[in-house]
Order: C-alpha cells, then sequence, then structure tokens
C-alpha cells in the first residue's frame, strides 16, 4: 500500500510538473541543396512562459523566427524568446512565427520523421524541456492536418 502511495505521489508530481502541450508539429519538404527548412506547431502553456531554446540532431541550429512588415516589405527575424500567455495557444506557422532549421544535415523528405527538443522558461527561470518529433510535409505546405481541409 505504501508502495502505491509512493508511486502515486511520483506520477501525480511529474504530471504537475508537465505545463507545456506542443502539438501538430511538422516540418516543410526541402529540395536538394537546400540547406535551411521550416519548423512549425502549435505551443499551449498552463501558465506565462517562453520558448528559449529548440535543438535538432537534423540541423546545426535551430531559431525561433518572426515574420513582420517592415516598410511595405515582408521580412524575417530571429527572435531571442518567443513568450507563451498562460492558457493560450501560439501558432508557429507558414507567414508568421516559425522554426528555422538551419545547416540541415539532409535534405527533408515527406515521411521523414525529425526530432525536435524545444526548452520554455518561466518567469521563476524555471525551465521544462518538450521533445516531439515532426514529420515532414510537402513542399506545398501542411497536407490536410487533423482539423484542417482543403478545397479544390
Amino acid at each position: 500500500m505504501r508502495l502505491a502511495m509512493t508511486i502515486g505521489c511520483m506520477f501525480a508530481s511529474v504530471l504537475a510538473q508537465a505545463q507545456v502541450t506542443v502539438s501538430e508539429p511538422w516540418i516543410r519538404a526541402t529540395v536538394g541543396g537546400q540547406k535551411v527548412a521550416g519548423g512549425y506547431l502549435q505551443i499551449k502553456s498552463e501558465r506565462d512562459t517562453a520558448l528559449v531554446g529548440v535543438k535538432s540532431p537534423a540541423a546545426a541550429n535551430v531559431e525561433v523566427h518572426e515574420m513582420a512588415m517592415v516598410d511595405n516589405v515582408m521580412r524575417m527575424r530571429a527572435l531571442q524568446k518567443l513568450d507563451v500567455p498562460a492558457g493560450r495557444s501560439v501558432e508557429l506557422k507558414p507567414g508568421g512565427y516559425h522554426l528555422m532549421l538551419i545547416d540541415i544535415k539532409e535534405p527533408m523528405k515527406v515521411g521523414a520523421k525529425v526530432p525536435l527538443q524545444l526548452t520554455f522558461e518561466d518567469k521563476d527561470k524555471k525551465r521544462e524541456t518538450v521533445e516531439v518529433t515532426a514529420e515532414v510535409r510537402p513542399l506545398s505546405g501542411a497536407s490536410a492536418a487533423k482539423g484542417e481541409h482543403k478545397h479544390h
């Protein structure tokens, strides 16, 4: 009985620490010779946090980027962190916030699985790491992902 209570408490402790949820990760396929790839996903957190780092064995470096209109020209810039407000979803998608996998080690082929390790930090400097596997999807974008549909 005591062992069951200890295990139950340990499990509850692990669940209590899981504050960030990452869903629907995907990476856009690349063509031969291309050295960068875009990554997309959704983030939701139970408390205020920020995405402060991303790693993948598939690339030498991974940055969080945003697209913004500057002087009537769409520009991309790297962010040091991406805030994730408590209870709200932040979507990384084409044309907005996104991951940029830099110096990819091989072309991203449709159907391949790419591991990503995301690091989040809250205002108290507590860090949480979330590991996900992103599927590589066609160059044309997300192929009818869950909850999406295309018109002909």
